[in-house]
């Protein structure tokens, strides 16, 4: 009988990837920013264990949604007190925090729970070309 064969930390290989999210589309650049951070690009992907790569996505200012998203779409939030609802629509968040936009569209397409919350420290955001990650030498990828 063939066991199934689980990779070991020493066996994972974590690249640096960078993505230039100008003029693409908020839900396909994050689905596949979600494939790299998961991990589902290698052999050994386990759904379980973290095998993905660390992600880099520079001009997150520049991102383009379909459709009447940018009047329409609305990002909420609340303070935990009565009354702190605060609701903002799409064209207003990406003047003032347009990282944030990417972030939350990929904390809804990774696992809830405490992995989902590791591979989304593994994202960095950025909303122009500059990023302190040279060091690292990411490899630009185009979607």
């Amino acid at each position: 009988m063939k066991e199934t064969f689980i990779p070991s930390k020493s066996y994972i290989r974590k690249n640096w990837y960078i993505i230039d999210a100008t003029n693409q589309t908020l839900g396909r650049l994050v689905s596949n920013i979600a494939r790299l951070l998961k991990g589902k690009n290698k052999p050994y992907y386990t759904p379980y264990l973290d095998t993905g790569d660390y992600v880099i996505v520079i001009n997150s200012n520049k991102i383009v949604v379909t459709g009447n998203k940018i009047t329409q779409k609305l990002y909420r939030h609340h303070s935990g007190r009565p009354g702190g609802m605060k609701i903002e629509k799409f064209e207003n968040l990406q003047k003032r925090l347009p990282n944030k936009i990417i972030q939350e569209s990929m904390k809804g397409m990774l696992p809830k729970g405490t992995l989902g919350r590791q591979l989304l420290k593994k994202l960095y955001v950025y909303s122009t070309d500059s990023h302190p990650h040279q060091s690292q030498k990411p490899e630009k990828i185009n979607f």
